[in-house]
């Protein structure tokens, strides 16, 4: 009988510098994977487009990558003195770690391997910290806070950072606080699993944890400086001993200045040493066995396809529908979630778990005005380098002969746009046919292979601008005999809603037809039966 392999989520919120990033990355994917199935989950919050590149990157290089996209304008300021956190910046990193939390828990993950972007790690540290059995368990990391300062660890004793022991009552002078730190310190620079009294930065937490409540929410009466206090005293409160392993030290890239060292670290863990630089361009070309067996994203002989949608409180439609027939045929998906208020981003990862995701978040919607909407899609799909782009919305999905007929599609070499009949379902069986509902007499592109020496343009109008750039037809296209089916205007509620937004952002039928925007509420249209 096969044993079950473990289940773990890396996960990482980030807003890095593109060669801190690189590092990390790279340091990742050297990690032993064996006898792990590993799933990375980002929170892409960069302000430099090349650390979000890198992430994208990421995706072709790894299997199972989830990035979750949430660019806020908000200061971080890191130079070679220190780094300056205030009261937002750490709640708001608090919260993208909670997120990870939650899908872990909502996954069921046996583990969760929370690590900041600015760690390299030795690549037996999560194999050793799985096979140290502990419910919470820190690998060690020392850092200079400033720069004039001796080496300090991540992990403390007691309170905020009491680096020392200290009974309740007991007063202690300066030397005795200094002979029981160094104490401290000494027993952490033998290899070994030591009781602590707070950590963080670079965590392996059980699933028991997790459920049992372990997160990083605000304690409300604590005045504790950091996120990590609270998580660590909500931990202990909750019965959990937290411990700190030394075998295998990350490595803490805090200063521009330590890049340097970085790469002497990478050198140095790195199973053929002979390897004058390690970066993550390199690494793709290294020994597999030295990358942990990284899978390739194409799985089959056939060209990627990447799946795109745009999205918007679309949980308690069609969203988990088309999801499941997609993902049986798709290599990765990219998807703007128009700022939902649902949980159509849960369902999302859930619905394409296993599937590498490209997510991205807009705090508020920009579907007023579909054309930069559009663009936005455009721009995050090209970021992962698709071969093939296949372009839907949240409640469509084709007959069953796409999924046997895609393979020889995205393999010929002749044709590089196909278009569709759409049928607009107006109830779970029938399709509506009148003057004004026939889209499926005409063919539509849903499926284009990209060209990357094209100049693409759009259409600019601020609806019903197209889902591709309006040029696709320049291309050797093709009228496919296969139907795509729309569920959009099947239940009486939602055709109400969608009359009522069309008549909000297009009062005027400047972009539309008024006479099909009102024969939205038609009693008695012409329908006819589905025949698959």
């Amino acid at each position: 009988m096969t044993k079950e392999r473990i289940r773990v989520l890396i996960g990482s919120p980030i807003r890095q510098k593109p060669e801190i990033l690189d590092r990390f990355l790279t340091s990742l994917l050297r990690l032993e994977q064996d006898p792990m199935e590993i799933t990375y989950f980002f929170i892409d919050d960069n302000q430099e487009e090349q650390s979000s590149v890198l992430l994208s990157e990421f995706i072709r290089k790894a299997n199972h990558v989830i990035i979750h996209n949430i660019h806020r304008q908000d200061d971080y300021i890191r130079n070679e003195t220190t780094h300056y956190w205030n009261e937002q910046l750490i709640w708001k990193v608090a919260d993208y770690k909670n997120k990870i939390i939650q899908y872990a828990i909502d996954l069921q993950y046996d583990y969760l391997f929370l690590v900041d972007s600015d760690l390299l790690l030795d690549p037996h540290t999560l194999n050793h910290l799985i096979a140290a059995d502990k419910d919470i368990i820190s690998e060690i990391f020392w850092t200079r806070w400033q720069p004039e300062s001796r080496p300090h660890p991540q992990v403390w004793l007691k309170d905020e950072y009491t680096q020392w022991e200290q009974a309740r009552g007991e007063i202690l002078d300066e030397a005795q606080k200094e002979e029981r730190y160094q104490r401290f310190v000494s027993q952490l620079i033998e290899p070994g699993i030591y009781e602590v009294g707070g950590l963080g930065a670079c965590t392996l937490i059980s699933r028991r944890a997790l459920i049992r409540g372990a997160n990083f929410k605000p304690i409300y009466n604590l005045s504790f400086w950091g996120e990590d206090r609270h998580f660590s005293i909500r931990a202990a409160a909750l019965g959990f001993t937290l411990y700190v392993d030394t075998h295998y030290p990350a490595y803490h890239i805090y200063r521009d200045s330590d890049l340097h060292n970085a790469q002497l670290f990478l050198q140095a863990t790195d199973a053929n040493s002979s390897i004058p630089e390690v970066t993550l361009s390199q690494l793709e070309k290294h020994d597999e066995e030295s990358l942990g067996r990284v899978t390739q994203v194409n799985r089959s002989a056939r060209p990627s396809l990447t799946l795109t949608m745009v999205l918007k409180n679309e949980a308690n439609r069609y969203l988990r529908q088309a999801l499941e027939r997609h993902r049986s045929y798709i290599d990765q998906a990219v998807i703007i979630d128009d700022g939902s208020t649902d949980h159509t981003i849960d369902l999302c990862l859930k619905a394409l778990k296993g599937v590498p995701i490209r997510l991205i978040s807009n705090t508020e919607s920009l579907f007023h005005n579909e054309i930069e909407l559009r663009k936005q899609q455009w721009r995050e799909t090209l970021n992962i380098h698709p071969e093939w782009i296949l372009n839907l919305d949240a409640d469509e999905w084709f007959e069953s002969s796409f999924a046997d007929e895609l393979p020889s599609m995205l393999q010929q070499k002749e044709v590089d746009l196909y278009c569709f009949r759409l049928y607009d379902f107006w109830s779970e069986t029938h399709y509506r046919d009148d003057e004004y509902w026939s889209s499926h007499k005409y063919y539509r592109p849903f499926l284009l292979r990209y060209q990357p020496d094209m100049i693409y343009f759009w259409k600019e109008s601020a609806q019903h601008c197209g889902r591709f750039p309006v040029n696709v037809f320049d291309l050797p296209h093709h009228l496919s005999s296969i139907r795509l089916k729309h569920y959009g205007w099947a239940k009486p509620e939602h055709r109400l809603e969608k009359y009522k937004r069309y008549s909000q952002l297009d009062p005027e039928a400047q972009f539309g037809w008024r006479e099909q925007y009102e024969s939205i509420l038609d009693d008695s249209p012409s329908l006819v039966e589905w025949e698959e």
